[in-house]
């Protein structure tokens, strides 16, 4: 991945602009499936997804699908509520709430068996060179997993 500072220097192209944003809808749309192909079509080659809060991490095609898998078995009615967003050169940031019921282990922390409402923080780095996400860092309040 590109240094911060080569980021930060990336043009603000409508274009391109346009077209993170219409993979940041795919991918969503994929989400809310549970189509795990779907997701995967929005990621590079070499993405990553990462839980910062807990350090464990994915890598590429093969792990962004335990990931989603993982992530689906822990809340298979999850829903996110988009509260902000933030498209730019450098990719995607949103801030939403996931809701569900918490009946597989995730972050870290068993499951509850109980509804959660979980605020969680979620970059996706464009990665220019394949017009695809970089992955997803994930940030939230490890307490409030399995609480």
């Amino acid at each position: 991945m590109d240094s911060i500072q080569q980021r930060l220097g990336r043009a603000f192209d409508p274009a391109e602009l346009r077209r993170i944003k219409r993979l940041w809808v795919r991918h969503s749309i994929a989400e809310d499936r549970r189509d795990i192909d779907g997701l995967i079509a929005t990621l590079a080659p070499d993405c990553a997804s990462e839980l910062v809060p807990t350090g464990q991490r994915w890598e590429g095609h093969v792990g962004a699908r335990a990931f989603y898998a993982e992530l689906f078995r822990a809340f298979p009615d999850n829903r996110f509520a988009l509260t902000e967003i933030v498209v730019g050169p450098q990719g995607v940031f949103e801030v939403a709430t996931l809701t569900g019921t918490n009946e597989g282990s995730w972050g870290g922390a068993p499951p509850s068996g109980l509804p959660i409402a979980l605020e969680v923080l979620i970059l996706f780095p464009w990665d220019p060179a394949t017009q695809r996400f970089h992955g997803e860092r994930i940030w939230f309040d490890r307490g409030t997993v399995g609480a």
